[in-house]
């Protein structure tokens, strides 16, 4: 049987776009600049459940668990993006952030017919990364349906994982299946059912939330420096100078030598630097403060 999709928000039509293939260019980019106005508010509105999951997350990652984000279409692109974006952000390892999307990797660029429809699919694809019970499972589905999430989660809660749902439905099927409830209900689409506009800015904006808000509070950020950021080419190595730098005040001859003695890390050298020690000084305050900058420094002025 097939679903009645009209009964979701984000497939209903849009009262005031009706006549959308007569508006000017100018008409259109308008209405769309107005509609996306409504994003942030609706996000606004999650923002306890949203901060629920990040506590989730750190707490996994503190103990040597996994994020994984699962989704179909344009959920599963962003899904992938975020979790693409981690390693060079936070200098964490790939599998730290594990994004899934039906179909593997050939979807991220072309459609794959039925996989988003395949509740096996979803469990394969978990099964396969060896998840535990340590492991958080997001599921991401604008509609709130997609049985690829809904047979991911199934297996997940049988392992014990805490599970979150990221939807734009309020009373979603993803939502009712998940331990945490995401929903940011941004109502119907300019285009009808084109989800990767407002559905998708909003998913957007909630990974965006879950990663950083994650990431900082495992220590990698000090201040708001990303102070393990991944130094893979000129900018980067530039980033990372000027981040020693606004971190301690130093000369940029001095952050980049600081960096060069601390074998590239920008942690280490700025921790070296505010602490005035030296590197095998700065790990060993780094390991006890589990990471944190902040903390490792507040250390030495407590002896």
């Amino acid at each position: 049987m097939k679903t009645e999709l009209r009964k979701f928000t984000t497939e209903t039509r849009n009262p005031d776009t009706m006549n959308l293939d007569q508006m000017t260019p100018l008409e259109i980019v308008t209405a769309m600049n107005r509609e996306d106005r409504k994003v942030p508010e609706a996000v606004e509105k999650c923002l306890p459940q949203i901060a629920e999951l990040v506590s989730a997350v750190e707490k996994a990652f503190m103990e040597g668990g996994r994020l994984f984000y699962m989704g179909a279409g344009t959920s599963g692109r962003l899904g992938v993006l975020d979790a693409s974006e981690c390693p060079p952000t936070y200098g964490v390892p790939a599998e730290m952030v594990v994004g899934l999307i039906a179909g593997g990797d050939i979807a991220l660029r072309n459609p794959v017919e039925g996989a988003e429809d395949d509740r096996t699919l979803g469990r394969k694809d978990l099964e396969e990364r060896n998840l535990t019970a340590k492991d958080v499972v997001v599921g991401i589905a604008a509609s709130g349906r997609t049985p690829y999430v809904l047979g991911g989660f199934e297996y997940a809660k049988s392992l014990g994982c805490v599970t979150a749902a990221v939807s734009c439905n309020v009373g979603s099927a993803i939502g009712q299946a998940a331990d945490i409830a995401i929903e940011a209900e941004v109502g119907p689409e300019v285009l009808t059912g084109s989800t990767r506009l407002k559905s998708g800015t909003a998913q957007k904006m909630i990974l965006n939330m879950i990663t950083t808000a994650s990431m900082v509070r495992i220590g990698k950020a000090y201040q708001n420096l990303m102070i393990d950021v991944v130094q893979s080419n000129e900018k980067l190595h530039t980033r990372a100078e000027n981040i020693a730098m606004d971190a301690t005040g130093v000369s940029r001859e001095e952050a980049r030598r600081a960096i060069d003695e601390a074998g590239g890390s920008v942690k280490l050298a700025v921790t070296m630097l505010l602490a005035e020690c030296d590197v095998e000084t700065a790990r060993g305050l780094l390991e006890k403060s589990r990471g944190h900058v902040r903390e490792a420094i507040q250390s030495i002025s407590r002896r």
